[in-house]
């Protein structure tokens, strides 16, 4: 993949997981700058999403482990699980939040 494709389907999905943030109804802040995503919930943890340019890989961090993503067969894989990242979002975002989220 080159490095454009891998920054055009980045953006992408940010956008998403923005969008999805936007339309649930736990109280999580998300915030996008310099090419980090930052989810922020009440209790004050965080969720970080950063993309790995070198290794074509989205990184997410949670307040339990660390993950990180490769782009296979038009979805975003966490590579050693095998989840899907917006599955492992909503998860991680309603075990953070206490609230049940459902990122789509």
């Amino acid at each position: 993949m080159k490095d454009s494709e891998f920054h055009a389907l980045v953006e992408e999905r940010y956008q998403v997981i923005e969008e999805a943030m936007d339309n649930c109804d736990a109280d999580i802040d998300c915030e996008l700058n310099s090419g980090v995503v930052t989810l922020s919930f009440v209790n004050g943890s965080k969720i970080i999403i950063n993309k790995q340019e070198p290794l074509h890989q989205i990184w997410v961090a949670t307040r339990e482990n660390g993950y990180h993503f490769d782009w296979k067969d038009g979805q975003w894989i966490e590579n050693r699980g095998g989840r899907e990242l917006m599955a492992l979002l909503s998860d991680a975002c309603s075990k953070q939040s206490g609230e049940t989220v459902t990122l789509g």
